[in-house]
């Protein structure tokens, strides 16, 4: 049978009228059953093709284009056509409604903090993906969880810690002023022996103090810093001549290597020098403490076209294996006993020094190597220098850091004058590891 153009225009017009009636039906549909379940919607999806079809049939054998047989053979094609539409969208429904199941029990499981089990043979990409990030998600979680557990057993090991080293000196200094107030003790010597121990163990508690609002402070994000731009060595070497009559009491000798490459054009770094000349002193002093009589500290210099790197060696005899990854935790001091030391702290010094090092976007760490242990420092070089210079007086001359420290001649020599630095202790005087 040949059509004439105008039926032809007829037929393509009812067929479209059909299409569209049918699909805005369906897309009305689709919309009422979003909070169904999925099987509806693919219910929807497979029926709106099968009744478009059959709508316009119908339409085209009231326009006469189809007889009534040639109507019920469309009708029964599209009929089984439907069925098979309707069992494929019910299996596909099935399968994407299982893997949507399967992804809602692993994310339950994730706010329950049971393991991660993610879904076998997720039916689609588009679930795949999302498996992906479940299981990016719970690891992340599983690593926050962890740090969360150890940062509330680190604060209750320094709650504990810290309560006893409160407790030790104030009991000695109650002791003592008891003492002295009941006329116990008698002579003048005597007297003046409590007088200085009360004032050592006051001493003691302003150091904690200040060592615990220091680390309060580091960990709350408000250190303040006071960056300036200078060669390390200048901090180097106040830290050296402070810690020299320390270390000669001791036998110990200072020596250097690489310092005298940093000076006058060597690299220079962006660093707050009191809080920078305090990690230095700390370092210094935990390395002089720990090594025996008339051994060797050494201190080392290096630097490549991003990083300067210093370097402090002890002869301490190393430290156990377990307690490197512990070297730089709170109120960490090598051993389980609290029992303060003659010369030692309560532990904080390392952790303030890593929280320092740290704000001045650096590293800090620790190994075992020869017959001591070395930490290093490694802060950001600066390679252009400042845009304004400030004069100098003489350009043969290099700049001095601070004009009350004298020059050390000698990586083995070092000059020291009581009268810049009271008692032998470097500014901010940070607690030790042990």
């Amino acid at each position: 049978m040949v059509l004439h153009p105008h039926d032809v225009g007829v037929l393509v017009a009812v067929s479209a009228a059909s299409s569209v009636a049918v699909t805005a039906i369906g897309l009305g549909l689709l919309r009422a059953a979003r909070r169904r379940p999925l099987r509806d919607a693919a219910l929807i999806v497979a029926l709106t093709p099968v009744f478009t079809v059959v709508v316009a049939a119908v339409a085209a054998t009231m326009w006469m284009f189809l007889s009534k047989k040639q109507f019920g053979v469309l009708i029964a094609t599209v009929f089984f056509a439907g069925i098979g539409g309707i069992v494929t969208s019910m299996v596909l429904s099935r399968t994407l409604m299982r893997g949507s199941d399967a992804l809602r029990a692993a994310a339950n499981a994730l706010t329950r903090g049971e393991p991660y089990v993610g879904p076998v043979g997720t039916p689609s990409a588009e679930l795949e993906a999302l498996a992906a990030e479940l299981e990016s998600a719970h690891a992340k979680l599983d690593e926050a969880r962890r740090h969360d557990q150890a940062v509330e057993e680190s604060r209750r090991e320094l709650i504990a810690w810290v309560s006893h080293d409160l407790r030790t000196p104030l009991a000695g200094i109650r002791a003592m002023a008891e003492a002295l107030e009941d006329n116990v003790v008698f002579t003048d010597a005597d007297r003046s022996l409590y007088h200085r121990r009360i004032r050592v163990e006051v001493d003691r508690l302003a150091r904690m103090v200040d060592d615990l609002f220091e680390l309060s402070r580091i960990h709350a994000g408000a250190l303040q810093l006071s960056p300036t731009r200078m060669p390390l060595t200048d901090i180097v070497r106040d830290a050296v001549v402070t810690a020299a009559p320390v270390a000669s009491a001791k036998g110990i000798r200072l020596t250097e290597s690489g310092l005298d490459g940093f000076d006058g054009d060597g690299p220079l770094v962006d660093v707050d020098p009191y809080a920078l000349t305090r990690v230095v002193g700390n370092l210094l002093s935990n390395a002089i403490r720990h090594t025996p009589d008339d051994g060797c500290v050494r201190i080392d210099m290096d630097h490549d076209n991003d990083f300067v790197k210093l370097s402090i060696s002890d002869e301490c005899g190393g430290i156990a294996a377990d307690d490197l990854d512990r070297v730089f935790e709170i109120a960490f001091r090598g051993t389980p006993a609290r029992t303060p030391a003659a010369d030692g702290g309560a532990g904080l010094g390392l952790a303030i020094a890593r929280g320092i090092v740290s704000a001045h976007n650096g590293r800090i760490g620790a190994m075992n190597v020869g017959p001591g242990c070395r930490f290093t420092i490694t802060l950001p070089r600066v390679v252009d220098p400042p845009s304004t210079v400030p004069p100098v007086s003489s350009p043969t001359v290099p700049p001095v850091s601070s004009p009350t420290v004298p020059p050390v001649s000698s990586p083995t020599v070092h000059t020291f004058d009581p009268l810049d630095q009271p008692n032998g202790r470097i500014r901010g005087d940070a607690q030790s590891l042990t």
